[in-house]
């Protein structure tokens, strides 16, 4: 969203590397030399967003790195903007309101060189220019037409890395001729979201950002206080075996009813964190329901490609015939976006 802020302002967008927590390293903490590990954002993502080219005559200046934007834009050359000055205009508004709102700040500046700055902590929990208020809301909901359709969505890819990893393992995924058409993409967020879930159900949470749409199927609308409504959340944020299983069915028959005859619904990819005695009892019970059952700890990557292994998913529930996710996570919903971008069916993205 920051990159089509810049794109709609006729500036250059600025990139920065990906860090992660310290936990998805390899090493322990106690190991590391001076810096947080990183991870640059072009070996996740390729396209506009990570500096690659727009449409063809598209006057738009392509991003650049955060450190090439230190050489050309010096400290000293820069304006800064906090975001305490902006946002509090646009608190409560419509995303199309706050996006124009940066926008017309933005086209308005005659620096050449601009930073956004975060206001502190006490000042604002959520200080990003697009921040959890907005995406957590249904207040987001109307940027996505432009969003979809901006050059910085249509030219969204997943990095050559990426991409290497998942035709590294598509031999998981029979049969070799077009497997993804055969695949059902399941995400499952296990092992801190049981607590995560419960937190989610005492608060009545609603679905998050995408995965609100109105053309998505399997809705879910908070029952503040209703009886039996937090096992009813939990059923659906952290199902058990028979739970998935017979989401996983559900998704399989509602496909092939509108697929046609010759369509076949017989590959399934588990997304997930989980790695223990849970994970085979699944695979298990997804087998005796005629499934060929693979996971993410099934995949061969090399050490760069498990850096960046959370990607390597996201890009096979892209491809996936039909994917099933969870409607409260903010991974779900950026695959979500890229299928609807991608112009895959709603029908085929479904919620447990």
């Amino acid at each position: 969203m920051n990159a089509h802020l810049a794109y709609v302002s006729g500036r250059a967008y600025v990139f920065q590397d990906f860090y992660w927590s310290h936990e998805h390293y390899l090493w322990p903490k106690e190991q590391w030399v001076s810096v947080w590990p990183r991870t640059p954002l072009n070996a996740i993502v390729a396209g506009p967003v990570a500096g690659g080219p727009f449409d063809d005559g598209d006057p738009a200046p392509r991003a650049v790195s955060a450190d090439w934007f230190d050489v050309v834009c010096p400290p000293r050359e820069r304006r800064y903007i906090n975001t305490r000055d902006v946002k509090p205009a646009v608190a409560s508004a419509p995303g199309p309101a706050v996006l124009a709102h940066w926008q017309a700040l933005l086209r308005a500046a005659p620096e050449r060189c601009i930073e956004i700055v975060a206001a502190r902590a006490d000042e604002d929990t959520f200080p990003q220019t697009f921040d959890l208020g907005l995406w957590g809301s249904p207040r987001v909901l109307p940027l996505f037409p432009a969003l979809a359709a901006s050059p910085i969505s249509r030219r969204l890819r997943a990095s050559p890395l990426v991409r290497a990893a998942v035709a590294r393992n598509v031999h998981l995924f029979p049969p070799r001729t077009d497997p993804f058409a055969h695949m059902l993409a399941v995400h499952l967020r296990r092992g801190d979201y049981a607590v995560h879930c419960r937190g989610l159900a005492a608060g009545n949470a609603p679905f998050y950002s995408w995965n609100v749409l109105p053309a998505l199927p399997d809705r879910f609308e908070p029952e503040p206080d209703a009886p039996g409504k937090d096992e009813r959340v939990l059923a659906r944020c952290y199902p058990d075996v028979a739970g998935v299983v017979r989401k996983a069915a559900a998704a399989r028959a509602d496909h092939l009813a509108h697929a046609g005859h010759n369509a076949t619904l017989d590959v399934l990819y588990v997304l997930t964190n989980e790695r223990g005695a849970w994970l085979d009892t699944l695979k298990n019970a997804l087998r005796d329901d005629g499934w060929r059952v693979a996971a993410s700890a099934d995949l061969v990557l090399d050490a760069e490609q498990v850096d960046v292994g959370m990607a390597v998913d996201m890009e096979i529930a892209r491809r996936a015939a039909v994917f099933l996710g969870n409607g409260w996570s903010s991974f779900t919903s950026n695959v979500v976006y890229t299928r609807l971008v991608d112009g895959r069916a709603a029908r085929d993205i479904r919620f447990l």
